[in-house]
């Protein structure tokens, strides 16, 4: 695909986490035309909310990166957290980034890195239902759910058969 024609960029992301291990997977699938882009990574010692952050990040950065002509940027996310930060963001930078207790807000540096690319970009949020069951229809957020929550199966797997102790409690 020429640089000089990218118009417009899909995004459906998804992050998962085991919350007993806390090890953690995102994945972000890029749609540029007829080209489709799977970007994935682990994390450990994370959360839920972090991995929905991290896809989207990475994911525009990718975009940015690789095609700095790409106009419009819309994501999808079945994140609520995500999706909505666009719409708190002068109250997140007036309170400046601080929450009703006077401590910085979980993953503030994420927020503060996601809500940065917004006047950089066009672009918009879409919220989507989480954990969609398959039909006849290509549903990519379905594919970044499946893909996510394998990728932490796999982490997790790997982690307890590291680690004698930890398999013997799952026993």
């Amino acid at each position: 695909m020429s640089e000089g024609s990218i118009p417009w960029v899909e995004i459906y992301t998804d992050g998962s986490c085991d919350t007993h291990y806390r090890a953690g997977a995102w994945v972000a699938i890029i749609l540029i035309g007829a080209e489709k882009i799977v970007l994935t990574g682990v994390e450990n010692n994370t959360t839920h909310n972090r991995m929905e952050l991290v896809a989207v990040i990475e994911a525009i950065s990718y975009v940015r990166n690789n095609y700095a002509s790409a106009g419009y940027i819309k994501i999808y996310s079945d994140s609520q957290y995500v999706t909505e930060l666009p719409d708190r963001k002068s109250k997140l930078e007036a309170a400046n980034f601080l929450s009703k207790k006077g401590t910085l807000i979980q993953n503030a540096s994420l927020v503060k890195s996601l809500l940065d690319h917004i006047p950089v970009y066009h672009l918009s949020f879409v919220k989507i239902k989480a954990h969609q069951k398959k039909t006849d229809i290509k549903n990519y957020n379905i594919e970044a759910d499946l893909l996510a929550r394998k990728i932490v199966r796999e982490l997790v797997k790997t982690s307890v058969n590291a680690n004698p102790a930890e398999k013997a409690q799952l026993s």
